[in-house]
């Protein structure tokens, strides 16, 4: 099935937007909808008040369910952007083209004098990423050197990954990070709670 935005609402939108251009829609739109695709830890450590908060992998797996629930001015956020560039890719592939992605995210927002909630600091996911990599890496080349040197494929594995990473501009060691139970919170909706708070004004 593909969503088919109102066509008598329907309008360009660009693709990436700036923290003051946000912070201008908030001030005058009530169409504005707000959407969060980090972790849980995340989202409750920072995030823009108002926000939905729809996990990255949930909306890959719901694209289209999502989609149907929202309108034409959205704005993905995440950390730095490159997660809510994929997110905005998934929308668009099934028809919802006019969602746009803030550039540097939630702190860039947040450093621009925006309104966001503050929790319980947490290591953001790209963070993770560079110290999980950056440890395998580190300990295949001791063990190489010490126990087998077949584990120094395992770097070579590691910094192939990478590079597909930043060629697809796709992380698959984020997304299995974010399913850590540290990376989850209590408060994290199941994907039917986030299609049901899509439809409460936040």
């Amino acid at each position: 099935m593909t969503i088919t935005p109102n066509t008598a609402s329907a309008r360009p939108a660009p693709q990436t937007i700036d923290a003051s251009t946000l912070k201008d829609w908030e001030d005058n739109h009530d169409d504005l909808m707000v959407i969060d695709v980090r972790s849980g830890a995340e989202f409750d450590s920072l995030h823009i008040k108002g926000s939905y908060h729809v996990p990255l992998p949930m909306l890959s797996e719901h694209t289209e369910e999502f989609a149907a629930k929202m309108g034409t001015r959205v704005v993905l956020v995440c950390q730095s952007g490159s997660r809510a560039e994929q997110a905005r890719k998934y929308l668009d592939a099934v028809g919802l083209g006019s969602a746009s992605v803030l550039a540097g995210g939630v702190p860039a927002f947040a450093a621009a004098g925006g309104n966001v909630v503050k929790g319980k600091s947490t290591w953001a996911m790209e963070r993770q990423v560079r110290m999980t990599a950056g440890s395998l890496v580190l300990a295949s080349v001791v063990g190489s050197r010490f126990l087998s040197p077949k584990l120094g494929l395992l770097a070579g594995g590691i910094g192939a990954g990478l590079t597909f990473s930043a060629a697809t501009n796709s992380c698959a060691m984020g997304q299995m990070l974010s399913k850590m139970p540290w990376n989850r919170s209590v408060n994290e909706p199941t994907a039917h709670q986030a299609l049901q708070n899509l439809g409460i004004k936040a």
